[in-house]
């Protein structure tokens, strides 16, 4: 698809730019090249099992990099570059495809908004206008969800792809009337320059509609070697679950990023226990989230047909390494 041919000259940016981080201890381990984006709901597990040893207890080491967006790790992920990366849900149509697999759900995020320059207060104001956004992220999800429900459509906006750090400085700099982007960047990057901003829609505004983020792996990853992983992760998202302050200073630390930056942005996220999460998978409460996010993408033709879950979800690993 042309997003993803765009995206693998951005993956050979960001992994060239970019230093990689090693949350490994030194010991030797079976290797895990991990993929994240700076933000509380992609980076804070990692950090979490690296301070807590938790890749060296389960004979594992991690070699992790940072990417603006999951459909670039999903381009990594496709040439071999990552074993797992994260998501967030506007890219759930890349597994959904039958690009990669979701081993774990993470959160349920409510970070995404449509904004706009000061002046624009309804979506209705937007057409014929010029919108920035990240295509097949949940920037762009948000936009469209929030078109729908106002009786429009991308043929009412001009609508312009561009990646995040683009689309942050195409908004600053007044080239783009509005934005489908997501916090921390709002908060961080966009409003402390253009304090006038409008907040024009809200993923908390679509309280019928999940939004939960997962950890996806290669369509090819080794079954034992994935099992590892997701039990390093189930315990990971329970040390934050059982210590949510400290897993905000944690992530800060590995992001390099004041505390109070990450504590407003994961104060959109929504964390569960692994307890939780094997109910919700047990029940089809995850499923229903899946089929959802997977009806909303056919809709807008990222998608042509919703797929059964578990065709690209693996539940049964997941409750398998949790022993519940």
């Amino acid at each position: 698809m042309r997003v993803l041919r765009r995206a693998l000259a951005t993956v050979l940016a960001v992994t060239t730019l970019t230093p990689s981080v090693s949350a490994c201890s030194g010991d030797d381990g079976t290797e895990v090249r991990f993929g994240y984006i700076s933000d509380f709901n992609g980076a804070s597990l990692l950090a979490i099992a690296e301070k807590q040893g938790l890749w060296k207890q389960h004979g594992l080491t991690a070699q992790i990099k940072v990417f603006t967006n999951g459909p670039l790790q999903i381009q990594a992920l496709g040439a071999g570059d990552l074993d797992f990366g994260y998501i967030g849900p506007g890219a759930f149509w890349l597994p959904a495809s039958g690009q990669s697999k979701i081993v774990t759900i993470n959160t349920l995020t409510y970070a995404d908004r449509v904004i706009g320059q000061p002046g624009i207060t309804a979506m209705t104001d937007l057409r014929g206008k010029r919108v920035g956004v990240p295509e097949g992220t949940s920037g762009d999800m948000v936009l469209n969800l929030a078109l729908r429900r106002a009786g429009m459509t991308v043929q009412d906006i001009q609508k312009v792809p561009m990646d995040p750090s683009t689309v942050v400085s195409a908004f600053v700099s007044g080239q783009i009337d509005a934005a489908g982007i997501w916090y921390p960047l709002i908060g961080t990057s966009i409003r402390p320059k253009v304090p006038g901003l409008v907040e024009v829609a809200s993923t908390r505004q679509f309280p019928d509609t999940a939004f939960p983020t997962a950890f996806v792996a290669r369509k090819d990853i080794d079954t034992a070697f994935s099992k590892k992983v997701i039990t390093v992760l189930q315990a990971a998202n329970d040390w934050r679950a059982a210590h949510p302050d400290e897993a905000i200073s944690e992530a800060a630390a590995l992001l390099k990023r004041d505390r109070a930056e990450v504590a407003a942005d994961a104060a959109n996220v929504r964390t569960m226990t692994t307890a939780d999460l094997v109910s919700k998978t047990r029940d089809g409460t995850v499923r229903r989230w899946l089929t959802g996010l997977s009806d909303f993408f056919v809709q807008t033709g990222q998608l042509k047909s919703a797929p059964d879950p578990a065709e690209y979800y693996t539940a049964e690993q997941y409750m398998e390494a949790s022993g519940r």
